[in-house]
């Protein structure tokens, strides 16, 4: 099995997306209240090689090689990837094997540090993230490192831009009750014009979160709240597949693999592993049987994560 490379996945945003997963379960430097990959067990702003550059390069030239075809290869899954100091030369190693595109998802926390600014350069995409619009509601959301500020993550953001050459796709959260207000996503709004990304991306919360009182906003709400940015940012919406389902089966360690990243829909796993929905149907109803894994209803769709994993203790 892949210990640093899962799926591909479905994005809602990317399409076809072999993900890449640099840090320990669960290390970062935010612990966010909405995060569906549960809390943080190692809040640290310290760069080291969490995971081995060329057994990285190895599991991506394989994974490439299969028979589902990724459309990008995303660093994101249990944490903050840039926290990776050999995140540069994994890129770098990505590019002088493959055309596809490479997209870092990022907290932007660490963009005030010139070094991961340099690591990123050779990005196809980078998709920053923007919470909150004052330091008090980016630490109610985020929960930072003590060492991140609010205006040093604007400013490290505002300066990647600055140097940054590819697409910048700016993910903008709101949160019910907290964020999605307009006197908030003004505030919001205007720190997204001193970034100046090529798209803006309005984001909530659509699977299982950390915390319970993370709620998402209806879309008609989110896209009312689109219209205060400029260009005007789109929506994010579910996830829907296009191509057919004709791959051969993953199997149990496969769907882990999988669901210890991210909790996903039978939809997302049979998509993302090239699997029939049926048949992902019975290896999920025997991993949930053996205690493996667990399933939990969000907005009306079932998710399943890995047992160990599990973001609420004590639910099936």
């Amino acid at each position: 099995m892949n210990e640093y490379v899962f799926g591909p996945v479905p994005s809602r945003r990317l399409g076809r997306s072999l993900g890449i997963d640099l840090l320990p379960l669960k290390t970062c430097s935010f612990n966010c209240v909405y995060c569906q990959v549960g809390r943080t067990t190692c809040l640290t702003v310290e760069r080291k090689e969490w995971a081995p550059t060329g057994p990285v390069l190895e599991q991506v030239k394989q994974k490439i090689a299969g028979p589902v075809k990724p459309d990008v290869i995303t660093f994101s899954g249990s944490g903050e990837p840039t926290l990776n100091s050999g995140i540069g030369e994994i890129i770098r190693g990505i590019k002088s094997f493959t055309e596809i595109p490479v997209v870092v998802l990022t907290n932007g926390s660490l963009l005030w540090m010139p070094e991961v600014r340099r690591d990123l350069l050779e990005a196809d995409i980078v998709v920053p993230s923007l919470d909150a619009g004052t330091e008090n509601l980016f630490r109610y959301v985020n929960r930072p490192h003590p060492e991140i500020s609010f205006e040093r993550l604007v400013e490290g953001t505002v300066q990647f831009r600055e140097e940054y050459k590819g697409q910048i796709w700016l993910e903008v959260f709101l949160m019910g009750g907290v964020t999605a207000m307009e006197s908030e996503v003004e505030k919001m709004a205007a720190i997204a014009r001193r970034i100046r990304p090529d798209r803006i991306q309005l984001n909530t919360v659509t699977r299982p979160p950390t915390e319970e009182y993370a709620y998402s906003v209806p879309e008609e709400r989110m896209r009312h709240f689109a219209t205060f940015f400029e260009p005007e940012a789109d929506v994010i919406g579910g996830h829907s597949s296009t191509s057919e389902v004709t791959g051969p089966a993953g199997g149990s360690e496969e769907i882990l693999a999988l669901v210890r990243r991210r909790p996903c829909t039978l939809d997302d796993i049979a998509d993302g592993l090239a699997m029939n929905r049926n048949v992902v149907m019975k290896y999920a109803d025997r991993l949930i049987s053996e205690g493996h894994l667990h399933h939990k209803v969000q907005d009306s769709r079932i998710y399943y994560w890995a047992a160990e994993e599990s973001p609420k203790k004590n639910e099936a």
